[in-house]
Formats: C-alpha cells, structure tokens, sequence
C-alpha cells in the first residue's frame, strides 16, 4: 500500500514553521530571602569592617607612639608645680628635627656631667644670650623675663653671675627654683644632648592636659 504524506499550505501570513508547545521545565519557584538573614549578614559585615578599622587605628597609635613620643616618669620636684614627682608624661622626640628649640620650652636632655642620666627643666637662655640672676630676677641681655610660671613660694632670691650662652648651647632652669639643679650649677646645655620636649601630661588623671607653650606661660596649680 501506498501512504500519501498530505501537507496543507500553511496559512497566508504565516512563518512557515509549525509552532510546537515548548516543554515545561523543572525550575520550580525562586526561594524566598529572609529579611532575618539580610539583617544578619549586615551587621556581620558592618562588625567587620569596625573592626578591621579599629585594629588599624591601634596600630597608627602604637607607631606615632613608639617612633614620635616616648612616655617618661618624673622624678623630684624641680619643675613643680608644672609637674610634679612621679607624674608621666609624653615627650616629642622629633620636635627638633623640624622646629628650633624657643625660650619656655620644657625640655628632656641627657645630664652634661652624667650622660647615663635624663633631666627635664625649662629653656631659658638661647644661644649667644647674656643669662644674669639678681635678687631672683632673670634678665637675658640685660632685660627683665618674665616668668609667671614660678610661684612666688618657689623663687630664689640669690644671685647668679652674668654668663653668655654659647653656640649650640641652652640655659636651663627649673620651675622650682629654689629645689633645682640646673644649668646654674652645672652650665649649658649643649643641643645635642636635648632629645626631646615634653608635651602632655596622662598620669595621674587630675594632671591629664597638654604641656604645650601656650599652657606653660602660666603656672598649674594642683
């Protein structure tokens, strides 16, 4: 027997093609996101990056701390009532690299007859100036300096003899001057030997504060 393929024209307007129905796939629904585990994975990602932040910023602290400032303790009382004995402080050890060493500044230096030894007193004769003491009274090239930073009850009323700075040298002096030893009893300082400049005070609490030059010019009282 013969079998006849019929075909029928496509109809006018058509592509040509037979459509056939497209297979239904397994996918099933997309799932569902739980604002529960957004909110979670939010606030792990935010803990994260806090941090990540804060270990960065112990870390800068540590490196401005162990290469700019070196905490020191006080001992004894020749910069009171500025500092007191056994107050820490933080030092500027790269203050001077930049900047040059000013009348008031409280400055760390190596002691000039015992360099195994630290001192801390206060610039007050720079180099090439004439130093003289009468009655108590500073006068740097023949003029008055004032000196509200030491109390009455702390002034020594001695004379100290004309002296010229020299070159690369400090005249140094405690607040306290009647219970200091400084440049009046074993001269200048030269400048190498000044490493530092005290800057802020952290312990004990109360005494918490900057020991920059505009909060020196007066003295503490504590």
């Amino acid at each position: 027997m013969e079998s006849t393929d019929e075909r029928h024209p496509p109809a006018p307007g058509s592509t040509g093609v037979t459509d056939s129905p497209a297979p239904t796939l397994g996918f099933g629904a997309p799932p569902e996101h739980s604002p529960s585990n957004n909110s979670s994975h939010s606030l792990r990602n935010e803990i994260r990056i806090w941090t990540r932040d804060l270990l960065i910023a112990i870390g800068l602290a540590l490196v401005i701390i162990v290469f700019l400032y070196q905490p020191v303790k006080v001992e004894g009382t020749s910069m009171a009532p500025l500092l007191s004995d056994q107050e820490r402080i933080f030092i500027n050890k790269f203050v001077y690299r930049f900047e040059p060493i000013e009348r008031g500044d409280v400055v760390v230096f190596w002691y000039p007859l015992d360099r195994s030894k630290s001192f801390i007193k206060r610039v007050v004769g720079l180099p090439g100036e004439m130093v003289e003491i009468r009655k108590g009274i500073v006068y740097v090239n023949g003029v008055p300096l004032p000196e509200p930073y030491v109390p009455p009850q702390y002034e020594d009323l001695t004379d100290f003899q004309p002296t010229k700075v020299g070159e690369h040298s400090y005249f140094v002096m405690g607040d306290h001057r009647i219970s200091s030893n400084d440049s009046r009893v074993f001269g200048t300082v030269p400048s190498h030997f000044i490493y530092g400049r005290a800057v802020f005070a952290y312990w004990p609490v109360d005494h918490f504060g900057s020991l920059s030059a505009t909060s020196t010019t007066e003295a503490k009282t504590k």
